[in-house]
C-alpha cells in the first residue's frame, strides 16, 4: 500500500524546487504535515511511512531557500513536532522500523543546511523500544568517542551525536550517557542536558540540578536551564523554591503580559500581586513594562504605581484609559494622565499630536464617567504638564484649544 500511494506532496518537494522566498515552501510544509495527519486517522502505518517519505524530501528541497528570517526553520520544526509521534506510534515488526530509521539517519547525514538536524533529539522515541535504542547507541558510541577524543583532529563535529545521547536515554543506559558525555571537549547544554535526564530518571533530582547549574555558561541558553531545574523542583513538589530561584527565568515569554500570565497559570497558589511585585523587582529601572500585566489582573492600583515609577508606553495608557472609562473611571483617569505625563517627559515611539488628542479623549470620557467637570479636568491636566516638563511645549501646543480653564 505504502509503495502505491500517491502523496501529493511527494512532487511539491523535489531537489531545488523552491525558489529563494521562503512563503511557498513554509506553506507547502504546512499540507503536507496536514495530508500526512489526515491519513494517520485512518491508516497510521501508511502516515508513518509518508512522514519518513517527507522527512527525506524536506532538505533536499529547501537548500536554496533564504531562511534568514528564522520563519522556514520554524516551520521544519514544528513539523518534524508533529511528525516523529506518528512515526513512533505506528504499530510496525522491528525489521521495518530499523528500515524506517536507516533511511532517517541517511537523510540527516545529506543534511547539507541543515534542517531535520533536530530529528537527532527524537532517535530515541524514534526506536520506540529500548532494544532498537540500545543497538543504535552501540552504532554511534565509537564514532562519538573518537570524534571527543583530545586527540582527535578537526572541531570534534558528528551529526549522530544527538541521537548517540537519545539512545542512550532510551536504551536506560543512563550510566555510559553521563560517562559518554564528561568526555565532551565543551560543556554545552544541548550535550549536557541528556545528563541531566539520566541524573532525574536514576532518582538523583538534587544532582541533576547542581549538574544542569554547572551547566551554565557565557553562550549557554540559561532560559532553558531554568525551566529544567524547575520541572524537577516541581515534580519534588517543592513549589516555593521552584518559584523562588526559577520561576521568572524559566517562563519568559515574547512579551511581559504573557509571562505573567504563564507564571499565574504554573503557580496557581500563589497570588497575583506577589507575582507582579517580583516581576517587577526584576526590571529595576522598567517596572512601568509591567503596567499591562497589572490591568489585566484587575490590579488597578498597582498598574498606575507600575506606570508611575518608570517610562510607559503612551499609547498602551492610552488604550487602558480608553477601555476602563466606563467601568473603572479612575483608573482610567490616572492611566490617561500617566500617558500625557510620559509623553511630556518625551517618551513613547514615534509620538504625534494625534497621540495626545486620543490621551485627552480618553481622559475626558473617564472624566464624565467619575463626575469631574470638565473644566476642573482640564485644569489638573494642565497643571499636570507644567509640573512634569515644564521647557516642554509639544503636548501643551496640542492641546491649546481645549486647555481653556475659566
Amino acid at each position: 500500500m505504502a509503495a502505491t500511494h500517491k502523496w501529493q506532496f511527494a512532487t511539491r518537494f523535489r531537489r531545488h524546487v523552491f525558489g529563494w522566498r521562503s512563503a511557498a515552501p513554509i506553506q507547502r510544509i504546512r499540507e503536507a504535515v496536514s495530508e500526512i495527519k489526515q491519513v494517520a486517522r485512518k491508516e497510521p502505518v501508511l502516515a508513518a511511512e509518508g512522514a519518513v517519505l517527507f522527512l527525506e524530501k524536506l532538505s533536499p528541497a529547501l537548500e536554496q531557500v533564504d531562511s534568514s528570517s528564522g520563519a522556514l526553520g520554524s516551520a521544519v520544526n514544528k513539523a518534524i513536532d508533529t511528525l516523529v509521534p506518528i512515526v513512533a506510534k505506528a504499530n510496525v515488526d522491528t525489521h521495518i522500523r530499523q528500515r524506517w530509521l536507516e533511511r532517517l539517519w541517511e537523510a540527516l547525514q545529506d543534511d547539507g543546511v541543515p534542517y531535520i538536524e533536530a530529528l537527532g533529539d527524537y532517535w530515541g522515541e524514534l526506536c520506540v523500544t529500548p532494544e532498537l535504542a540500545g543497538a543504535w547507541a552501540d552504532e554511534f558510541l565509537p564514532i562519538v568517542e573518537r570524534v571527543w577524543s583530545p586527540h582527535a583532529p578537526g572541531h570534534g563535529f558528528f551529526k549522530g551525536t544527538s541521537a548517540c545521547l537519545a539512545s542512550l536515554y532510551a536504551a536506560g543506559r543512563h550510566g555510559e550517557l553521563l560517562s559518554l558525555i564528561d568526555k565532551a571537549p565543551f560543556k554545552w547544554w544541548h550535550d549536557r542536558r541528556w545528563g541531566v535526564r539520566a541524573l532525574v530518571a536514576q532518582g538523583k533530582k538534587a544532582e541533576a540540578i547542581r549538574y544542569a547549574e554547572e551547566s551554565r555558561g557565557l553562550n549557554e541558553p540559561g532560559g532553558q536551564i531554568a525551566r529544567v531545574c524547575e520541572e524537577i523542583l516541581l515534580s519534588s513538589g517543592l513549589a516555593e523554591e521552584a518559584y523562588r530561584r526559577y520561576a521568572i527565568d524559566a517562563n519568559q515569554c515574547t512579551t511581559n503580559l504573557a509571562t505573567f500570565r504563564a507564571i499565574v497559570k504554573k503557580y496557581p497558589g500563589y497570588q497575583p500581586e506577589r507575582i507582579l511585585r517580583d516581576l517587577a523587582a526584576s526590571t529595576p529601572g522598567a517596572e512601568g513594562k509591567w503596567f499591562a500585566a497589572a490591568k489585566d489582573a484587575g490590579l488597578f492600583r498597582e498598574a498606575i504605581d507600575l506606570a508611575s515609577a518608570s517610562p510607559t508606553d503612551p499609547r498602551t495608557l492610552t488604550r487602558a484609559a480608553r477601555d476602563f472609562a466606563e467601568k473603572e473611571p479612575e483608573f482610567a483617569i490616572s492611566a490617561g494622565l500617566a500617558a500625557l505625563r510620559w509623553i511630556a517627559l518625551g517618551h513613547g515611539y514615534e509620538i504625534t499630536g494625534l497621540d495626545v488628542l486620543d490621551a485627552h479623549d480618553a481622559l475626558m470620557r473617564a472624566a464624565v464617567h467619575a463626575g469631574i467637570d470638565e473644566r476642573h479636568m482640564n485644569a489638573r491636566i494642565a497643571q499636570m504638564i507644567v509640573d512634569a516638563s515644564p521647557y516642554n511645549d509639544f503636548v501643551r501646543q496640542v492641546l491649546a484649544q481645549r486647555l481653556t480653564v475659566s
